[in-house]
């Protein structure tokens, strides 16, 4: 039998690689732009390979070329706000895995854009599930809290547009039964009162949505249980609001995700 070596084996790097990388981050401390020779100095590359280098760059988008100065384009741009969007999730995250635990409940964000509910982030853990997602959230908005909190924060306009969409049809036998009654409901919450759900999205849960707005943003936390323990939701909903102002920071940078 063959004995695999211990010693792991070296990585293979792509040196055009790398030195393409040294001359985005060359480019990226240069605010107002540098020229090719600058650039070669910097870097220590020859002048023809920092041209070759360049002019692959600029036609990929990640520079761009002016007055014989190079600057960052609109991909290396992209992969900067791709990097912020990641950091503000991974936040979000630890925030909702650390209500997660002091509550013992799962936790979840969601917010509502472009006409559609955008569930963010959920924190669970093995004894303690999320719900399942049987049905798309963004088609049932009508039958979980998260959707109703968030339908409860639009315009009028807005959320006929939503319901002209994605119609009221019972999921459940406990579901809302059509629009009339759904609008109702709506009209009937206070700003910042918790909406609590019962069964009509999933047999056997109970859940409950913290309306969440920043600016023209309808945002949401909310929490679910299994119906044998919804003794605890009330509970568990109000010591989530009432910390809501800590949390607020880090769930209002969410808003640009």
């Amino acid at each position: 039998m063959a004995i695999a070596s211990q010693t792991a084996a070296a990585p293979t790097l792509i040196g055009s690689v790398q030195r393409a990388l040294r001359l985005l981050e060359a480019v990226a401390s240069h605010p107002d732009g540098a020229p090719a020779k600058q650039l070669a100095r910097e870097t220590g590359l020859p002048l023809p390979t920092t041209y070759h280098l360049l002019r692959t760059l600029t036609h990929e988008g990640y520079l761009l070329r002016d007055k014989g100065a190079f600057h960052l384009g609109e991909a290396a741009a992209r992969l900067a706000r791709g990097g912020a969007v990641q950091n503000r999730r991974t936040k979000i995250e630890g925030s909702l895995a650390r209500w997660r635990d002091e509550i013992g409940v799962p936790v979840y964000f969601a917010l509502y854009r472009d006409g559609e509910i955008e569930l963010i982030a959920v924190a669970d853990t093995a004894n303690a599930p999320a719900v399942e997602e049987w049905a798309d959230f963004r088609e049932t908005g009508h039958a979980h809290a998260i959707g109703q909190c968030l339908l409860g924060q639009l315009d009028q306009r807005s959320r006929q547009d939503h319901l002209d969409r994605h119609r009221v049809e019972a999921l459940t036998p406990y579901t809302v039964r059509n629009r009339r009654m759904l609008l109702d409901r709506l009209d009937g919450l206070g700003r910042m009162e918790p909406l609590v759900e019962r069964q009509e999205y999933a047999l056997g849960t109970v859940c409950a949505a913290i309306p969440l707005t920043v600016g023209s943003v309808a945002a949401t936390l909310a929490i679910s249980l299994p119906l044998h323990q919804e003794e605890r939701l009330l509970p568990a909903i109000e010591r989530l609001r009432s910390e809501i102002g800590g949390l607020f920071s880090s769930f209002a940078l969410s808003i640009s995700i």
